[in-house]
C-alpha cells in the first residue's frame, strides 16, 4: 500500500508538495515519472536511470504481458527485481493501447491532434484491429498475431503478478475525434470496469482509478465524481483534452475539484517541458511522458535555451557541452560536436548520452519548480 501526505499547499495556485510513501521508498511530489514501457528506459541501465534523479517509473501492462509474460516476472520476484530497480514502479492498465492500437492507429493520431482531422468517431464505431465490448477488449498481438482478450479482471491479475507498487484500473482511453455519444458510452464501460477492478484486486498494491470523459466538461465532471467516490488509493487522469493543449488546464481544474483532496493524482501520458508548470499548478502530483527519451533517440537535447537538433552539421565544430548550466556527466565530459559526430556515424552511444542528459534535465527542472512551490512563488 501507499501513504500520501501533503506538506505544502500553494496560495497562488492549486500546486502542492507532498510525500508518497511506498514499500520501495518515498517519492517527493510533484514528480515526473519516467516511462519504462518494457521494464527499461531505452539505452540506460537501472543504475543510470536512478542517477538521472528518477524517483518513480511507469511500465506497460499490455507490452509486459506479451513479452516476457507476467509468469516470467513473477518467477523472478516481480518487475523490480527483474530489472534491478530499487525504487517504486507503477504499471498502467493497458487501457491506453485500446486507443493507440485502435483508433489512434486507424487515423494516425495521438491524444493531441497535430493537424486538422475531419473524421468523427461515432457511437457504435469499432477500430479495425480491436473489438471493444462491455466486458473488455479483444486485441491481436503485434508479436505473433494471436488474439488476446484484456478486460478489468485480466488487467488486474496481470498487474498483480508484475508486482508494481501502484497499479491502475482498466479503462478505455478515447480518441480526440470521438463524439459525445461515443465518449459517454465509453465512460460507462470505464466506470463499470473500475468497480470490477476494485472487486478483483487481492494484493496489497495501491490501486488508482482513472478519470476519463475526453474533451467534454460534463463527462469529465461525471467521471471525476463517480471515480472519486470509489475507494481507490489514488487517481489517474487519462484520455485526451481536445484538439489542442489550451483547454487542458481548465479541464484539469474541473477534474481535481471533484477528486478527494487527500489522495494522489497522476496525469497519464502528458508532460512535455512546456506542460510541466501548468500541470503542477493544476494540483497534479505525478505525471509521465515519453518526451525526454523519445526526443533523445531522434537526436534532440533539451537545454535551458531550448531544444537542440544535434543531427545538424553546424554542431560539429561546437566545443560547448549540451547545456553549459547542466551538471550531468554528459555535459561535464562531452561536447556537442562529439555527439553530432556519433549521430552522423550512426553509432548507438549518442542515444545513451542524450537520453541520460534529457532525463537529468527533466528531473532537475521539476525539482526546481517543486522548490519554487515550497517557497510560495508558484
Amino acid at each position: 500500500m501507499i501513504e500520501f501526505k501533503i506538506k505544502k499547499r500553494s496560495t497562488k495556485s492549486k500546486a502542492r508538495v507532498g510525500i508518497l510513501k511506498t514499500s520501495h521508498g518515498t517519492v517527493e511530489t510533484p514528480a515526473y515519472v519516467s516511462v519504462a514501457t518494457q521494464g527499461v528506459i531505452k539505452t540506460l541501465t537501472s543504475e543510470e536511470v536512478e542517477a538521472t534523479g528518477a524517483q518513480l517509473l511507469i511500465a506497460n501492462t499490455y507490452h509486459l504481458h506479451i513479452r516476457p509474460g507476467e509468469s516470467v516476472l513473477k518467477k523472478h520476484g516481480g518487475l523490480q527485481k527483474f530489472m534491478n530497480w530499487k525504487r517504486p514502479i507503477m504499471t498502467d492498465s493497458g487501457g491506453f493501447q485500446v486507443f493507440s492500437l485502435g483508433f489512434g492507429r486507424d487515423f494516425q493520431t495521438g491524444k493531441i491532434l497535430k493537424k486538422e482531422n475531419e473524421n468523427v468517431i461515432e457511437l457504435g464505431q469499432q477500430p479495425k484491429l480491436l473489438k471493444i465490448t462491455p466486458e473488455g477488449v479483444m486485441f491481436r498481438s503485434y508479436h505473433d498475431g494471436s488474439e488476446m482478450f484484456l478486460g478489468p479482471k485480466e488487467s488486474i491479475k496481470i498487474q498483480e503478478q508484475i508486482g508494481a507498487d501502484i497499479i491502475f484500473a482498466f479503462d478505455e482511453c478515447t480518441s480526440p475525434m470521438a463524439d459525445h455519444a461515443y465518449t459517454q458510452k465509453s465512460l460507462e464501460h470505464t466506470n463499470e470496469w473500475a468497480k470490477i477492478c476494485l472487486k478483483t484486486k487481492k494484493s496489497k498494491q495501491a490501486l488508482y482509478g482513472i478519470v476519463q470523459g475526453g474533451k467534454f466538461k460534463d463527462l469529465r465532471t461525471e467521471s471525476a465524481r463517480f471515480i472519486g467516490g470509489l475507494p481507490f488509493d489514488g487517481f489517474g487522469i487519462g484520455g485526451e483534452f481536445g484538439a489542442d493543449k489550451s483547454s487542458m488546464t481548465g479541464m484539469l481544474d474541473i477534474v481535481t475539484k471533484e477528486l478527494p483532496e487527500n489522495k494522489p493524482r497522476h496525469l497519464l501520458g502528458i508532460g512535455h517541458l512546456d506542460d510541466i508548470i501548468p500541470i503542477m499548478k493544476s494540483g497534479i502530483d505525478t505525471f509521465d511522458c515519453i518526451a525526454p527519451t523519445h526526443y533523445a533517440r531522434h537526436g534532440y537535447a533539451f537545454t535551458s535555451k531550448g531544444k537542440l537538433d544535434l543531427k545538424k552539421s553546424s554542431f560539429l565544430m561546437d566545443k560547448k557541452p549540451l547545456d553549459p548550466k547542466c551538471s550531468c556527466f554528459v555535459c561535464q565530459n562531452y561536447s556537442r560536436g562529439y555527439i553530432t559526430h556519433l549521430l552522423k556515424a550512426n553509432e548507438i552511444t549518442p542515444l545513451k548520452l542524450l537520453t541520460f542528459h534529457n532525463m537529468y534535465f527533466f528531473h532537475g527542472f521539476v525539482k526546481k519548480v517543486r522548490e519554487e512551490i515550497k517557497k510560495g512563488n508558484i
